[in-house]
């Protein structure tokens, strides 16, 4: 089978969940049908809930909002994949494919900021799949959270791979003021070829670095995330996309290791092998030396590092970057206050109201 273009996963793969699985026998006359690209379906669903606490100890975020569930954007290391199988779908190119559209997402999040019990603290959009993914141009889901955590006045991150934002600079802007946001954008490589395989539907790395310069001339705080960092692929960026990351005006940078949890570890080596033939077994080696022989370690605090020479030569290169271009400099903590005035406000005049 042929490499396809314009997707990451080159196949659908089997749902652990589902007891039977069930095959077609392909023949010679069916390989074009194989290789049409489908367009993306999108369903609107009806969650209760919409903020999820986060669990994992090593994510580095408390809370997340996802509204959308699916992501169009098609990268193929995306740890996302699995969570489909949940909603009764596939990881692999289901997970690009199928898109669950949650449209009442900011009445939930309304709500949930409403609660009397309610402690601040920072909600990231998004934690699982992007924000800012193609459907949001038509939805404007994500505009009505900004504009629903603005009339709060409660912090929220973003974290995307779209310029799309750009279209939400009124909204951010205004809490940047109340420092109540900050942006993080994602660079896995600046090399045109490999972006444009690795994560298909994504902007191209000249424009998120555009996103990176308007944001900070806008005093958006705005750091990159340089994740998964691949050895083989694209560990051999880090000083050039830090760099230009930084020139841009970016504060801080973060990173992650690849780490191909779930069915993402033969989802990746389908496309390694499809979409880069002559690097894939020297990609996998390495990928493996930095997981203790295995593509993945679900272990805490690890999975997301790596361990082993290759993972400390990373890390080195990584710290060197920071100090390089990013010496004294650091996002700023939000500020967590301005929401419980803001509910303080709210009980009192319904207090004035009722009397």
């Amino acid at each position: 089978m042929e490499y396809k273009k314009g997707r990451g996963a080159q196949q659908n793969i089997n749902n652990k969940f589902h007891q039977h699985q069930y095959e077609r026998d392909y023949t010679d006359e069916d390989i074009d049908e194989i290789n049409d690209q489908p367009k993306s379906n999108y369903t609107v669903v009806h969650p209760k809930t919409i903020v999820n606490k986060v669990t994992s100890p090593d994510v580095g975020l408390l809370y997340s909002l996802n509204p959308y569930q699916g992501c169009e954007h098609g990268c193929i290391y995306c740890y996302a994949r699995n969570s489909h199988e949940y909603w009764g779908y596939g990881a692999g190119l289901d997970f690009e494919q199928q898109i669950l559209v949650k449209r009442n997402a900011p009445e939930l999040l309304r709500e949930f900021l409403k609660k009397p019990t309610w402690q601040a603290q920072t909600i990231m959009l998004s934690g699982n799949t992007d924000c800012y993914q193609p459907i949001e141009r038509k939805e404007q889901i994500t505009r009505k959270l900004l504009q629903t955590f603005y009339e709060f006045r409660h912090p929220v991150g973003i974290i995307t791979k779209n310029v799309l934002l750009r279209r939400d600079f009124d909204v951010i802007e205004q809490l940047a003021k109340h420092n109540l946001i900050h942006v993080t954008v994602s660079i896995t490589s600046l090399k045109e070829e490999l972006r444009r395989k690795l994560e298909p539907r994504t902007a191209t790395a000249k424009q998120k670095l555009k996103i990176i310069e308007e944001c900070a001339s806008r005093n958006i705080p705005v750091q990159l995330m340089m994740g998964p960092i691949i050895p083989g692929l694209n560990n051999y960026e880090i000083f050039d996309v830090s760099k230009a990351a930084a020139n841009a005006g970016a504060y801080n940078m973060v990173f992650t290791v690849v780490h191909l949890n779930g069915h993402i570890g033969e989802l990746f080596t389908d496309w390694v092998k499809k979409a880069f033939p002559l690097k894939a077994e020297r990609t996998l080696s390495l990928i493996k030396q930095v997981h203790n022989g295995n593509l993945n370690d679900s272990r805490w605090g690890i999975r997301k590092r790596g361990e082993g020479e290759i993972a400390r030569m990373i890390h080195r290169q990584v710290a060197l970057a920071k100090e390089k271009y990013f010496r004294g400099k650091s996002v700023p903590k939000l500020n967590v206050s301005l929401h419980q005035h803001y509910k303080t406000d709210q009980l009192n005049l319904f207090f004035e109201r009722d009397s």
